[in-house]
């Protein structure tokens, strides 16, 4: 199947009434927080997303989407791969408020429409791959070029004796 550009803009309750299936591809250059996140990624991020209703008449939208970025581990500033692979489960409302999030199934995240009814596809997918990042970035140890053993944070000197001002009870208990 050949790979074609996702549309940016998609109304979710008219391709859940056709049930639309969408295999493509969106180009990194037009996820600018993902560029700013990473050290390097792929040219491409693969996506494949179905529209659908639930039993409940919900509509939602789920998929899949994988890329290969290079990330800068935190412990030796050696950049090394990193591959994502994230799946996703949305459903559409008219603005995020705690009771709209409340009477969703917990197996939907919501995502806010706008006034058209339609969301911004590629913001939404964007943030889904900002989240998946590690929060610190680390070789694994056994691959990192600084190793556990050669790590020294200094030495913290020992904490000045000082009387404990409960003493005076203590001797008064005895008597």
């Amino acid at each position: 199947m050949q790979k074609v550009k996702l549309p940016k803009q998609v109304d979710p309750v008219k391709n859940a009434n056709i049930r639309a299936d969408y295999r493509g591809v969106i180009l990194a250059s037009e996820m600018p927080r993902l560029l700013g996140s990473v050290a390097d990624i792929v040219k491409e991020v693969d996506v494949e997303i179905k529209f659908a209703k639930d039993e409940q008449g919900l509509t939602y939208f789920q998929g899949q989407m994988a890329c290969s970025t290079s990330l800068i581990c935190e412990r030796c500033n050696e950049v090394f791969k990193h591959p994502i692979d994230v799946s996703f489960c949305f459903s559409p409302v008219q603005s995020v408020k705690e009771e709209v999030e409340d009477e969703l199934p917990g197996v939907y995240e919501p995502v806010e429409v706008d006034d058209q009814g339609e969301i911004n596809l590629f913001q939404t997918l964007e943030d889904e791959l900002i989240l998946s990042l590690p929060i610190v970035a680390l070789h694994a140890e056994e691959d990192c070029k600084q190793k556990r053993d050669k790590m020294s944070f200094g030495k913290i000197e020992p904490a000045n004796e000082r009387p404990n001002p409960f003493a005076v009870l203590k001797e008064l208990k005895r008597d």
